[in-house]
Parts: structure tokens; C-alpha cells; sequence
């Protein structure tokens, strides 16, 4: 079966190719799910270390400096909340990737070749999760744009960014053609992009809605007061220094404060969640106005990052988007760091030999000597300290029962290694076993609202185009339902009572369904926490119907 043409799909290809690909070398086992997880999580950190002594390179002690920046990414990192193959996760480590890549062109020596996969790479994330792989592309292209019209009114070489531009074009075109012959690109547009849009899309009032927190103007004045007191220490005078540091990490060392403040998890999740409005508005100002003093990649990595990190809150927002992206706060953070350190230079830039321009020395002074390590290391622990409360709390995941009652460990092979708390592993077990005894393996059959592991466990084919029935992925209403069970044969609808997912309207949309399936559907078992209906034979039924009529 192939997703988009031969069913509905409202997700871009590439993680679940993955996982497909991985799944056919290993087996149906669980173990590969959390191999992969610790291996991408880790290799996400790398990069985002990397580009962060990048990113610091002409700042004083870069290398603790990034190397500080990395630590909150111990809790943080993109598979730290969710540890479960994931797009948005994949999302991210592709952007890092990308980011890397191009980082890279702007270095001496660098090949044709790096540059134009660097420009291949940043069309990877779109076939990951389209919002935030569409609004990193986009901004990604217009930003390599800028660049060479930069250099053109220079009188510079644009060759690097007009290879990378065109490694994009290549890499859009060929996938492009891939996804023509294989799925259909009308069928792709529509599930990827219309219809996936129609479902998850925010509001525009509600996108902007986040940087409209009071709270915001308070902690811009501490921003602006210590940005006014660094800039003041460029004179000499350390005290004034370390005063601005304090003003500046004042934002992000609240949520930490606010730990032995409040014991509600929710509040001090968002405590944390809040400081991405706070950084976006702040990197965004401080970069515009440090934008003469920058050059290259560096100038536009910061609107390239705030691009990606708008389009990944176009799915769930604020609360919902940030738990993967964390690598991305950190680099951006660093942009900001950099660009409030470009405002020492008292020289002029100096071009480089492959066209460039860079500062003399790194950026140092007295005042910074005094602030940057010790700014960093507040906000790092900090970001430390606060993360690790919010992983810990599971507040990302309070729409799931993860908590509630004895850890259980699967007794079945393909999930060897899974554990949960409740009763959720012995009755789905209980569902498989009785599936296998009692319910041909060549019969098709429904689960709803849907049951993920069912079809991995047993290996069995789905004969129902849709396997989940919540509003992002299911297109169809219970009447379409009822006429596609009928038209592909279902012959056995499972509908599975207490849900892990605790979503009210998960509930209702369920009821609703079964409602109408009833219909043509008698239940015929009722396991722990799964009940079991058979398929009412179409003349048995008739005969019935014909029986009920009352005589004339």
C-alpha cells in the first residue's frame, strides 16, 4: 500500500519510511525504537554543540561558552520527552543537519560539492513535518537570496549560495518526481498540505496570540536595562557588567526560581514554555539592529532559526511544538549572545580570502570577561534545573494516562522490552491472544478509536484505510465509515472502552461512530477493556428486518 494514493495520510513520509526501512532489516521487535531514539538524540546534541562553538567562534571563551549552552539539552533534548520515533523530534535533527551544513560552506576550502548538498539538505525537514520544514526552507532560500544581492552590490563572488540555492531546486525537483510516480503529487498536496492544514492550523489571532503576555513587557525592560548597562561596560567597568548579566538571565532563571515557589506542574511548565516568545521578539530586535556588523551565514542563521520555530508552533503553538526544538533555543540564544558582543568592535571588518568579512580578533573586552561565562552558566542551569522538573512531570503528555496504577512488562515477542503502568499491556495481550484464536487472520477487522500496536504485534494487513479515528487523521464521517466496511468486507469491529488518551472528544467521536456501526454489527464478546463485534450476515439481517415489519 502506498500512503497518500492508496490511503488518507496526513503526515510527510520520511520518519515512518525510517522506521519502515528499520523495521524490515530488524523484524517486529520493540528494542529498535529505543535504540533509534538514544542514537538521534544524541547525535541532535552533537550538532547543536558543534554549531554552537560555531555560532561563538569569535566570542571569548567559546568553547566553554558552547559547551555550557549544550547541558540543559541533558534533559532537553529532542527525544528527552517523548522517546518514540516522532517527527517532530526527526524534524529538528534534520534542521540541525542543515544548519551544520551550511555553517560549513562559509568556511575555507570548502568544496562545490558540500556546498550544493548543504542546499540539497534544507529541503530534508519539509518531508519530515511540512510546517516547520516549509517555513525553514522558505526562509532558509529567501535568506541565501538576501545573501547573494548582498554580495553582488559588494562586488563579491555569490558562487557558494548560488550552488546551495540550486542544490535545493535539485533536491525539491527530485523528490518532486519520486512522489509523482509514486503516490501522486495531487494526492500529496492534498493530505500533506490541505488537508493537514484544515485540521491542525491555528488561528492567526491565536499564533499571535503568545507574544501579547503582559509578562513580556516586564522582562523586556530587564533585557533593555541590562543590554544598556553591557553596553556601558565596555569602558571597563565589571561591575556594571555583572549587573547586566544578571538582568539579562533574570527571564530565564525565574522558571527555576519558580520551582520552590509553586508545586502545580502545569504552572511551572509554562513558566518554562514562556521564555520562547521572550527570545524570539529579543533575538529578532538584537540581530535587526547588530545586522551591519555580521556577515555571511551568521548574519541570517537567527532568521532562518525564528522562520523554523514559528512554523513548528502552526501545529500545536506554543505549549504543544516546543518540546523537539529545544537545540534550536539554544543556538539561538547563542545568535543573540554574539550579536550583543559585535557591538565592541571598535575596528572595521576585515575580508577574508574566500570573500568574506570577520572581525579582527574575537570579540573581548573587560566587561565581557565579567558577564558572558557567568550570564551563561545562570541560564544553563537554570534552563538545567527547570527542564529537568518539566520532562519529569510528563506535562507535555497530561492528555495520556502515564502514571496510574502497576508497571506491567509485555509478554509478547515483537514487544519485548515495552513496560507501562496500568492495565493497558495485559488487555491489549488478552485482545491479541483471543484475535489469534478466534478472529481469520485473512478477515478484516476495525479498531476503534484505534489501537497502534495491534497490527505491529500480530502482522497482520489492514483492510480499513484508516487506522486511527481522532479528527487529524481521520477524514471520514461514520457514514462513510459504515458504506467502507461494507465495501472492503470488514467483517469484525473491536472498540476499545477506558482510553489511555483522556481526550473528551476522542470519547464522544468514538460513541458517535459505534452508534452507527451497530447497526449492521452484534456483539458477540467483551474482553477487560475491549469488546468484540461480529459482522450481521446481510440475509440474516434482511429476514430480520422482514420479520419486524409489522403485518398490514
Amino acid at each position: 500500500d502506498i500512503p497518500y494514493r492508496d490511503f488518507p495520510f496526513a503526515h510527510a513520509p520520511l520518519t515512518f519510511l525510517i522506521q519502515a526501512a528499520i523495521i524490515k532489516v530488524t523484524g517486529r521487535v520493540f528494542w529498535h525504537t529505543t535504540a533509534y531514539c538514544a542514537v538521534i538524540g544524541g547525535l541532535a546534541t552533537v550538532l547543536t554543540w558543534r554549531i554552537l562553538l560555531d555560532t561563538l567562534r569569535d566570542v571569548k571563551n567559546a568553547r566553554w561558552l558552547a559547551f555550557l549552552l549544550s547541558l540543559p539539552l541533558i534533559v532537553l533534548g529532542i527525544y528527552c520527552v517523548f522517546p518514540h520515533p516522532f517527527y517532530d523530534p526527526d524534524c529538528t535533527f534534520a534542521i540541525l543537519v542543515s544548519i551544520f551544513l551550511l555553517l560549513k560552506i562559509e568556511r575555507e576550502g570548502s568544496s562545490s560539492l558540500t556546498t550544493f548538498l548543504a542546499g540539497a539538505s534544507l529541503v530534508v525537514p519539509l518531508f519530515v513535518k511540512q510546517n516547520a520544514g516549509l517555513a525553514f526552507l522558505a526562509g532558509a532560500a529567501v535568506c541565501l537570496a538576501a545573501l547573494s544581492v548582498i554580495e553582488v552590490i559588494r562586488r563579491r563572488s555569490t558562487k557558494r549560495y548560488v550552488l546551495a540555492m540550486a542544490g535545493a531546486l535539485a533536491a525539491l525537483a527530485v523528490a518532486s518526481l519520486l512522489i509523482h510516480f509514486t503516490a501522486g503529487l495531487r494526492n500529496y498536496w492534498y493530505w500533506t498540505i490541505t488537508y493537514a492544514a484544515a485540521r491542525r492550523t491555528p488561528a492567526l489571532t491565536e499564533m499571535l496570540g503568545i507574544y501579547r503576555e503582559k509578562i513580556l513587557l516586564l522582562w523586556f525592560g530587564f533585557f533593555a536595562a541590562g543590554g544598556i548597562l553591557w553596553w556601558l561596560s565596555r569602558k571597563g567597568k565589571p561591575l556594571l557588567a555583572m549587573v547586566a548579566g544578571l538582568l539579562i538571565a533574570a527571564p530565564f532563571i525565574w522558571p527555576a526560581i519558580y520551582l520552590l515557589r509553586d508545586r502545580d506542574a502545569s504552572e511551572r511548565a509554562e513558566r518554562l514554555i514562556d521564555l520562547w516568545p521572550l527570545l524570539l521578539i529579543a533575538a529578532l530586535v538584537v540581530s535587526v539592529l547588530t545586522i551591519k556588523r555580521r556577515a555571511g551565514m551568521r548574519l541570517v542563521l537567527p532568521f532562518i532559526l525564528i522562520a523554523a520555530i514559528n512554523g513548528a508552533f502552526m501545529s500545536q503553538q506554543l505549549w504543544g511544538s516546543t518540546y523537539a526544538i529545544w537545540p534550536l533555543f539554544m543556538i539561538l540564544i547563542a545568535c543573540l549572545f554574539t550579536a550583543l558582543a559585535g557591538h565592541r568592535l571598535d575596528a572595521g571588518l576585515v575580508p577574508q580570502s574566500i570573500g568574506r568579512a570577520s572581525p579582527p580578533a574575537k570579540l573581548s573586552s573587560d566587561g565581557e570577561s565579567w558577564m558572558m561565562l557567568p550570564l551563561t552558566s545562570l541560564i544553563a542551569v537554570s534552563l538545567l534545573v527547570s527542564g529537568w522538573a518539566y520532562v519529569r512531570s510528563h506535562e507535555r503528555l497530561d492528555y495520556a494516562n502515564l502514571s496510574e496504577g502497576e508497571l506491567h512488562r509485555s509478554t509478547l515477542l515483537p514487544l519485548k522490552g515495552l513496560s507501562v503502568r496500568g492495565d493497558w499491556l495485559p488487555n491489549f495481550e488478552e485482545l491479541v491472544r483471543y484475535a489469534e484464536t478466534n478472529i481469520p487472520r485473512d478477515d478484516g477487522l476495525v479498531i476503534v478509536p484505534g489501537e497502534d500496536l495491534f497490527y505491529y504485534t500480530t502482522g497482520r494487513r489492514p483492510r480499513f484505510p484508516v487506522l486511527q479515528f481522532d479528527h487529524t487523521v481521520n477524514p471520514y464521517s461514520p457514514e462513510e465509515i459504515l458504506k467502507i466496511c461494507r465495501e472492503r468486507d470488514i467483517r469484525w469491529l473491536v472498540v476499545k472502552q477506558d482510553l489511555q488518551d483522556e481526550d473528551e472528544q476522542l470519547e464522544t467521536d468514538r460513541d458517535r461512530l459505534i452508534e452507527v456501526l451497530e447497526n449492521e454489527y452484534e456483539q458477540v464478546e467483551s474482553l477487560k477493556n475491549y469488546d468484540i463485534y461480529r459482522r450481521i450476515d446481510p440475509l440474516k439481517k434482511a429476514e430480520e428486518d422482514q420479520d419486524s415489519e409489522p403485518e398490514r
